[in-house]
C-alpha cells in the first residue's frame, strides 16, 4: 500500500514538473527594453585637456606627488564627469563634480602616494564623462628619503 501512494505520487509530481517546463518554454519573455539615452554631440575631443601625461622627473620618497589636469569644454552641451578612477590605490583622484558648461575649465586631480615607493612609476587615471572616455597619465621615478644624520639608538638601555 505504501508503495503504491509513493508511486502515485512520485508520477503526479513528474508530470507536474513536466506541464509547468512546457508552459514556462511557451510563455514569452519580456525583453528588457534599451535604457532611452539622450542623444549628445559631445565626444572625448570635447575634453580638451591642456595635458594628458604629467612627468614629475625625480621626486623624493614621503610627501605625495600631486598634479591638476586642466581642461576646457569645446563641446556646445555641459560635460559631466561620471567617474575617475586611479590604476591601483596608490594613486588617489579628486575631480569636478559639477557640470562643466561649455567654454568653461575642469579640473582632474591625481595625488600619488610616494611613501613606500621608491623606483620609477607609471600609473594612468581613467576618466569617464558623458562625453566619452579619457585616459590621463602621471610617471616619475622616487628616490629613497634621506636617512637622519644623527645615529639610531639601537641600545636596550633607556636614555633621557
Amino acid at each position: 500500500m505504501k508503495k503504491l501512494i509513493l508511486s502515485i505520487f512520485a508520477l503526479s509530481l513528474s508530470i507536474g514538473f513536466a506541464t509547468a517546463q512546457q508552459a514556462r518554454e511557451q510563455t514569452p519573455v519580456a525583453q528588457p527594453q534599451a535604457a532611452s539615452q539622450p542623444a549628445t554631440t559631445l565626444k572625448p575631443e570635447n575634453m580638451a585637456f591642456k595635458t594628458e601625461t604629467h612627468e614629475f622627473g625625480t621626486i623624493t620618497e614621503g610627501p605625495a606627488a600631486e598634479y591638476e589636469f586642466h581642461f576646457v569644454n569645446t563641446g556646445k552641451e555641459p560635460i559631466v564627469l561620471q567617474k575617475v578612477q586611479a590604476s591601483c590605490g596608490c594613486t588617489t583622484p579628486t575631480y569636478s563634480k559639477d557640470p562643466v558648461m561649455p567654454g568653461k575649465e575642469g579640473v582632474v586631480k591625481a595625488s600619488f602616494n610616494t611613501q613606500g615607493r621608491v623606483g620609477h612609476f607609471e600609473k594612468n587615471i581613467t576618466v569617464v564623462s558623458n562625453a566619452g572616455t579619457k585616459v590621463l597619465y602621471i610617471k616619475g621615478e622616487v628616490e629613497k628619503a634621506p636617512t637622519s644624520s644623527v645615529p639610531e639608538n639601537t641600545s636596550m638601555l633607556k636614555t633621557n
